[in-house]
């Protein structure tokens, strides 16, 4: 009697296995399922902060913009929805930005005040935190690119001048004579600017000379933050620095942490204002700290940082952001920001003042 007892149980116990295992089978191809169906994804980019106001923007400037802002979102968008990795999408979003003259970066780079050209770049990869970033080239067609190549394809995470170019003929980065990132209208600010400098040195009014340049000269970074289907963050940022500016100085741009970071854990966030604030205040990694060690929400973040931390410290511009759930955010301190977002369905979010 015990053995048939102790035999039925075994049968029973097999068919029980059985059917948990099939049921933990079904549970995990309706999960599979369902986290496939419910892949997100989206993009935010931004073409500079500072004083941008409707009444010193004609309507055709406006609309040129806009169409431009647009198609780059719209291009990153699209690779994104076709299953390209984050980084693949801001390389490509950035890109189109560097080859207009709208924007401080690539083609439409400012001037320094030796009347010549000297871009910076980054990008990071949130899923590996590997990050690459590239300062005062003056031959790079796409400096995006050859961030992108920094961090996939040498063991470094900056690199700058001449050695930054070898790299990029190495790597078959475009190359470009210095002429090919003139643009008029980028040099007439340069010679306004020269011309109030002399002005004030002329009345001995160096601390005007300094709120001028600084203060009037230093936005039109572009940048872009995406979330791919693989729920993978990336972000970068491109510029052209500041115009007048001397010694080969470099801002926050190439500066991971400062203009550029992204982490799979939080968000992907590129930067655009007065860089030396940014560089102090390490404003893309601190909205990501804020997140991981505080547990704030994206749009809190981007706040505590954008509208308290860089103005007590005396600077001001913007960031775009994009978190590992979707969730974006635009903030800036100043009268505008050139931006766009773009979330999973195709919805487009465009802006470039302050109460839109």
């Amino acid at each position: 009697m015990l053995r048939i007892l102790t035999f039925l149980s075994l049968i029973f116990l097999g068919i029980s296995c059985e059917n948990a295992s099939k049921s933990n089978e079904n549970m995990t191809q309706s999960a599979s399922k369902t986290t496939t169906s419910e892949a997100s994804f989206g993009i935010v980019i931004h073409g500079g902060a500072g004083t941008i106001l409707k009444e010193n923007m004609t309507d055709s400037l406006e609309i040129a913009y806009k169409e431009k802002l647009t198609e780059a979102i719209t291009a990153g968008h699209t690779l994104l929805k076709n299953g390209a990795t984050a980084t693949e999408a801001v390389t490509a979003t950035i890109n189109i930005l560097e080859d207009s003259p709208l924007f401080n970066a690539g083609k439409g780079a400012v001037f320094t005040h030796n009347e010549t050209n000297e871009l910076d770049a980054s990008i990071m990869d949130g899923a590996t935190l590997n990050a690459g970033a590239v300062a005062g080239v003056t031959r790079v067609k796409n400096p995006i690119n050859l961030a992108e190549a920094v961090m996939s394809k040498s063991q470094h995470v900056m690199l700058s001048g001449t050695g930054a170019e070898e790299f990029a003929e190495s790597q078959g980065i475009t190359l470009v004579a210095p002429e090919y990132f003139y643009t008029e209208g980028r040099f007439q600010s340069l010679q306004r600017i020269k011309e109030k400098e002399k002005t004030q040195l002329d009345h001995d009014s160096a601390v005007l000379l300094e709120e001028f340049n600084y203060k009037d000269s230093k936005f039109g970074t572009v940048g872009c933050a995406a979330l791919d289907k693989h729920g993978n963050l990336a972000a970068g940022t491109s510029t052209g620095g500041m115009t007048n500016k001397r010694w080969n100085r470099i801002g926050d741009s190439p500066i991971i942490g400062a203009g550029t970071y992204a982490n799979n854990a939080t968000c992907a966030v590129s930067s655009t204002g007065w860089g030396e604030y940014f560089i102090r205040a390490m404003v893309a990694y601190d909205i990501s700290a804020l997140m991981e060690y505080k547990g704030l929400s994206l749009q809190e973040a981007a706040s505590e940082v954008i509208q308290k931390k860089v103005p007590d410290l005396g600077g001001d511009g913007g960031i775009i952001a994009i978190d590992h759930q979707g969730n974006v955010a635009m903030e800036f301190n100043t009268a505008g920001m050139y931006r766009a977002h773009m979330n999973a369905e195709g919805e487009l979010v465009l802006g470039i003042y302050k109460d839109e």
